[in-house]
């Protein structure tokens, strides 16, 4: 029988474990419920603010105050090549070379430069590949491309859907689609991590079928990067993107990431949207009219960065780079394990069903959970009434995420209690 007891996730987190870096976060303050801080399984909408990010910030606006223009060259860490210092740990993170990865823009922002090279339609292959249940923004960003090149995004879009009755995809059938529909894809762009149910797809098989078809293949990483081990390279994908602000922690809004495997680098022909930071540093003040693209992914970046967003990215990466994605990933595994059998210890009386994949190389850090009530309105009330802040997206999906850079095992015992308070009137 389940120990769905408190005194059992206090036990559990008695264990050391150093992948567990609570104490380098600021936890919110509890709006209700009994205890002084919240359980935020909200990391994959919004990461926590790590404690350092405030002295990262100071530190440049402190550089900013004392050089002036100067600080591009003459600070400590000077401006002008500050985007470089974080190539290296990026590509850790996302499994990369070095060179293939770059720190600009948003997430949509990348995608829609990414897709302007690798989008290249013809009369006959000019679909494009994305799951029915995507992020919005990357439906509106493909369906843009499309009508932008002169198809019409109803039919250009090929979007991927579960079987009837069933929340997430099966590779099979994605496999299946991409041979069948091969004569007519372009490109291929599915999210790494499904953002509604928590899906993992399976990233190196379809990059290898899209290729097989003569596709090109990306991957938006919002909710992967951080979250699972990635290996862009060896995997051969094309190009991807990720935000910063999820799992990375890096504030609203962050600075993104974006790949390009280096087998395109040396293409300085290939179609690309171009600006300033895109040519050469060696030959960038000399103000010519025409660009000279670097072989690495910085080709594809167009202004100077913001500095005063790039700060927080690197305390995030400094993290990652400490703790590394397989014990964060491990640790992940012994949360969302325990979560979800103190899930399905209520999932009958609840009335809930959890939807994300229960193989453990098919979901991340989330889990999402079918409930029989608003999921807006519950989720209000499990911040309001318990201090437990999740996610929610309507009608009925609540989505809970203990990120194990900072969540325990008893934040996602609160989570379940709160959830069994409000649904059934009793504990867990």
């Amino acid at each position: 029988m389940t120990d769905t007891s408190e005194d059992r996730a206090i036990t559990l987190d008695a264990s050391e474990d150093p992948a567990l870096r609570r104490d380098d976060f600021l936890i919110p303050p509890a709006v209700g419920g009994a205890f002084p801080l919240t359980s935020y399984l909200a990391g994959n909408s919004l990461g926590l603010q790590p404690r350092a990010t405030r002295a990262e910030l100071m530190a440049d606006l402190d550089a900013w105050e004392q050089y002036g223009v100067h600080g591009h060259i003459d600070a400590d860490r000077p401006w002008f090549p500050y985007h470089e210092d974080l190539r290296e740990p990026a590509a850790r993170l996302v499994g990369a070379l070095p060179h293939e990865v770059v720190i600009m823009n948003s997430l949509t922002v990348n995608l829609h430069l990414l897709l302007a090279t690798f989008y290249r339609p013809t009369a006959i292959r000019h679909r494009i590949v994305i799951e029915d249940r995507c992020f919005s923004s990357d439906s509106y960003a493909v369906r843009s491309h499309v009508a932008f090149r002169g198809y019409d995004p109803d039919t250009a879009v090929l979007r991927l859907r579960p079987r009837d009755g069933e929340d997430v995809l099966r590779t099979e059938d994605v496999l299946r689609t991409l041979q069948e529909h091969a004569h007519s894809i372009a490109t291929v762009m599915i999210g790494g991590v499904n953002y509604l149910s928590g899906e993992v797809m399976d990233m190196p098989a379809i990059t290898e079928a899209g290729h097989a078809i003569g596709a090109t293949v990306g991957w938006d990483l919002a909710h992967a990067a951080g979250n699972i081990p990635l290996r862009l390279h060896d995997w051969d994908v094309d190009f991807a993107a990720w935000c910063s602000y999820k799992y990375l922690n890096s504030g609203p809004g962050a600075v993104a990431g974006a790949f390009v495997h280096e087998r395109h680098l040396a293409d300085s022909n290939a179609p690309r949207l171009e600006g300033w930071w895109s040519t050469d540093p060696m030959s960038r003040f000399r103000m010519e009219p025409e660009s000279d693209p670097q072989a690495s992914a910085d080709a594809w970046s167009l202004s100077n960065p913001p500095i005063l967003a790039m700060g927080p990215v690197r305390t995030s990466l400094d993290i990652f780079d400490e703790v590394g994605m397989d014990a964060l990933r491990a640790r992940s595994l012994r949360l969302t394990a325990y979560l979800r059998e103190l899930l399905e210890s209520m999932a009958q009386r609840a009335g809930i069903t959890i939807v994300t994949p229960a193989d453990d190389q098919r979901h991340g850090a989330q889990l999402s959970v079918r409930v029989p009530v608003d999921a807006e309105d519950l989720t209000q009330r499990l911040s309001d009434n318990w201090g437990v802040v999740a996610d929610d997206r309507r009608p009925d999906i609540v989505r809970l995420a203990p990120a194990p850079l900072y969540c325990t095992f008893h934040d996602c015992w609160r989570a379940a209690d709160a959830l069994s308070q409000e649904l059934t009137g009793e504990g867990i």
